[in-house]
């Protein structure tokens, strides 16, 4: 998250954008009928034999300011089965009068499914007010993702990344907010970001789900984050298909080093040097059925015409899918 030209961009980071603007559990393809809310499973991918769902994470073509309708038409056009939209872009179609039950309709009549959703609520911060309003912030995104069908959503160590925290704690925070999803019927998902001290590795992230206890305890790892935070993907061969529903996909040049690489070097997958044959495989292997989640933040995919940006991320994606079978 190819370049013409390239110059030392100014660091670009999900945090940046902001301000501007393994324990048995969470819902598979196979699980959406363990949901507190009782929902039997949606449909199907379109290849059934296909252990991997191609989804669009709304940070690639987030600079172009589609909102989330055209949003969607742009990821139904451009062939992506499923979808993870950012928090924000719900919350203005609804400040705009949309209504979620119609928002849900839209994407279920794009044949869209909403595996997961994009928001950085304070769950795991040692300060108590600041925490207990990242829960209630939570509470309400998750009745939200409800609302539009969607099953799960991500949650990065937002506001908790600049010391680590004892993976207890963090693990008893994660149950915390489990058990909000459980009433709701959304699965908080432990998302690993690299550059943070808390979560930043996956073996920090299985840990912590793993000492929650709780059944639906998951991880939602990314390609980028973690190279970023010195994590190799063999790990996940260490995991059990229960461990991982969504899978965030990117790739990273050879230049700049692992340490100088930041969310805007992001390029599409493929394009890089990440080992997505290996990966891919072993997910395979492994009996794991993910949404690949093609997540960049590149400022020169921005400026392009964004259905050109999505047909090509879905080609590459489905190419890498394909190499990965033989």
């Amino acid at each position: 998250m190819n370049r013409p030209e390239r110059t030392t961009p100014a660091p670009i980071s999900r945090r940046s954008i902001l301000a501007g603007g393994l324990a048995a559990g969470a819902l598979g393809f196979r699980g959406a009928d363990a949901c507190a809310t009782g929902r039997r499973e949606a449909e199907r991918p379109a290849d059934s034999e296909s252990p991997f769902l191609i989804g669009l994470n709304t940070s690639t073509i987030r600079g172009q300011n589609l909102g989330i309708v055209k949003e969607i038409e742009v990821a139904a056009a451009a062939g992506f089965q499923g979808m993870e939209p950012w928090m924000d872009g719900l919350r203005k179609y609804e400040a705009e009068g949309g209504t979620l039950e119609d928002l849900g309709k839209r994407f279920r009549d794009a044949g869209i499914r909403v595996e997961s959703a994009i928001d950085f609520f304070e769950w795991v911060v040692d300060d108590d007010a600041r925490r207990r309003k990242g829960l209630e912030d939570a509470r309400r995104s998750m009745e939200i993702v409800r609302k539009i069908g969607g099953l799960r959503i991500a949650c990065p160590p937002a506001g908790a990344t600049d010391a680590p925290l004892p993976p207890l704690k963090v693990a008893e925070r994660y149950r915390s907010l489990l058990e909000i999803g459980d009433a709701i019927g959304v699965v908080p998902q432990a998302e690993v970001w690299g550059f943070s001290k808390t979560l930043g590795r996956l073996g920090e992230a299985a840990e912590v789900a793993i000492e929650t206890g709780h059944p639906r305890a998951c991880i939602l790892p990314d390609v980028f984050h973690l190279f970023k935070g010195g994590s190799s993907l063999a790990g996940i061969r260490l995991l059990s298909p229960e461990a991982i529903h969504v899978f965030h996909v990117n790739d990273y040049p050879a230049q700049p080093a692992r340490e100088k690489l930041n969310d805007g070097d992001r390029i599409y997958p493929g394009d890089g040097i990440a080992p997505y044959k290996t990966l891919l495989r072993d997910l395979r292997a492994g009996g794991f059925r993910v949404m690949l989640s093609l997540e960049l933040f590149n400022r020169e995919l921005w400026k392009q015409d964004p259905l050109t940006v999505a047909k090509t991320g879905a080609e590459k994606l489905r190419a890498l899918v394909r190499a990965s079978e033989s």
